[in-house]
């Protein structure tokens, strides 16, 4: 065989080289396609209200929107009232706690006024146009215008005013014929009232009842007598 035969047989033709390379590098495959998303359902349709519906709903609503606002108006009142009385207890408890301080302080005064006035009733005659007893007065008189300053005013008792425990404390009781038993006979020592608070209760003398046992013996005997 000659040279030309062996390279005409050697030698592919152009169609069985294409197979041939096609055999020997395949193609890759091709890759798998998802399928296009479904599109979601269609929401069904809104109704639509009517006129009448529409305000009836509206009416509901502003009647809702009326009772919520009366609750709270209702709320802010009874806060407002709770409020306002707990100012006037805290008021008045200050107020108290002044007073019981002032009554504490003035009933310790008072000793000072008593014997002012017990030293001028038992003052000579001859002495009292003296300069300095004119100066004691003018001091009992400065201090009787502090305790009126400050609400102290004094307990009027009168010889023959009936007996009240609220304002007077008994030192005795005595027989008397001018007075009915539970009249005041006279007072020992003045009393003083803070305000409507008494400061010191007026000791008095009472008058009693006289017993009657020996009177009332004679009759009985005589009585007898005479039946």
């Amino acid at each position: 065989m000659t040279e030309a035969e062996e390279t005409t047989q050697t030698t592919p033709s152009p169609s069985e080289a294409v197979e041939q390379a096609e055999q020997e590098n395949p193609a890759p495959a091709a890759e798998a396609v998802a399928p296009p998303p479904e599109a979601p359902p269609e929401a069904p349709p809104e109704e639509v209200e009517s006129p009448e519906e529409e305000l009836a709903r509206l009416r509901q609503e502003l009647e809702e929107a009326k009772a919520q606002a009366a609750e709270y108006l209702d709320g802010w009142q009874r806060a407002r009232a709770e409020f306002a009385n707990y100012k006037k207890r805290q008021a008045a408890e200050r107020e108290e706690l002044i007073q019981t301080a002032n009554a504490t302080l003035l009933s310790r005064l008072l000793p000072v006024l008593d014997d002012f006035e017990r030293a001028f009733a038992t003052l000579p005659q001859g002495l009292q146009a003296l300069t300095w007893i004119e100066g004691i007065l003018l001091i009992q008189r400065k201090l009787q215008m502090i305790l009126e300053a400050e609400g102290v005013k004094p307990i009027e008792v009168k010889p023959g005013d009936p007996f009240d425990p609220l304002y007077h404390e008994a030192v005795t009781y005595e027989e008397s014929e001018a007075f009915d038993e539970g009249q005041i006979i006279g007072e020992v020592q003045k009393g003083y009232r803070l305000k409507d608070r008494v400061l010191r209760p007026a000791l008095v003398r009472v008058a009693k009842a006289k017993p009657r046992l020996a009177e009332e013996a004679g009759t009985t005997d005589s009585s007898d007598e005479t039946s």
